[in-house]
């Protein structure tokens, strides 16, 4: 029995960073996930109009946030108007931000500054704060260890290994896993799993992107989440539903979900 068919019913995931589509074919992904067990989800934006159109995702699905911010790769676009969208009840977070030194499709000084900047806004509205970093680890704790920490703040799609996952740890951060963990060059990924508390790390698919063995190659979706569990729960020794009350309950918390929960449900009342 696949993971996905057997934690349908007995479990419940979040998908701590997707990116999901619009429309017919968004609500089919959200359809498709919560037959799989996961009954929560956090989209993601990675420029303004990514942010605009993930907030207005969210506002159509129970159980579906939204995140607001400027990836790296878009940094060279600015960050206006992102913040006007930290207000709305249904954006649970800053990001995704940070550096991205692999591809350098922005300037590097222009992605240190809109990542600055964003760790700010994260500081500022009290809200977490989604990183993304790649081929950047020593610029980007030193960048987070000069404008402070946010209280609460995930490296997303975790790429490191077990010395970069104690830097994050070292500095309050969570160490969110995706796809990559199950795939067989993934062996640092893994070992860096073994050695982050569960209740310190978060799962996620990052779909389109980067689809868990044995779909590789194919479209990511929320739905095969419960593969990214499985994995977390085989190189931890441990069942997989407690990977999935622990990552629920860390999620949840981490991202004030319950309270984000009741802001929609009165906007949709008025």
């Amino acid at each position: 029995m696949t993971a996905v068919a057997e934690t349908g019913s007995s479990v419940r995931w979040i998908d701590q960073h997707c990116h999901l589509d619009a429309g017919a074919a968004g609500a089919e992904q959200v359809a498709l996930a919560r037959a799989a067990g996961v009954d929560r989800m956090v989209t993601v934006g990675c420029h303004l109009e990514q942010s605009q159109q993930m907030a207005a995702v969210a506002a159509q699905h129970v159980g579906v946030y939204a995140t607001a911010g400027v990836h790296p790769h878009d940094a060279k676009q600015g960050l206006a108007g992102i913040e006007d969208l930290l207000s709305l009840p249904q954006v649970v977070a800053v990001g995704e931000a940070g550096l991205d030194f692999h591809y350098d499709h922005s300037p590097r000084p222009t992605q240190r500054a809109v990542f600055e900047a964003q760790i700010e806004m994260a500081h500022r509205h009290q809200l977490p704060l989604v990183i993304h970093s790649r081929s950047a680890w020593d610029e980007t704790f030193e960048i987070l260890d000069h404008e402070g920490v946010p209280a609460r703040t995930v490296f997303h799609c975790f790429t490191g290994g077990p010395d970069e996952a104690r830097e994050a740890l070292a500095r309050n951060c969570l160490v969110s896993f995706s796809g990559i963990v199950t795939f067989p060059s993934g062996q640092d990924l893994r070992d860096a799993a073994v050695i982050c508390p569960l209740d310190r790390l978060l799962v996620e698919t990052d779909s389109p992107y980067l689809a868990p063995v044995p779909h590789r190659g194919k479209p990511n979706r929320p739905a095969l989440l419960p593969l990214v569990g499985e994995k977390i729960a085989e190189v931890k020794g441990v069942q997989v539903a407690d990977v999935a009350a622990a990552t629920w309950e860390t999620a949840g918390c981490f991202y004030d979900l319950d309270t984000a929960d009741g802001a929609k449900a009165a906007l949709l009342a008025d």
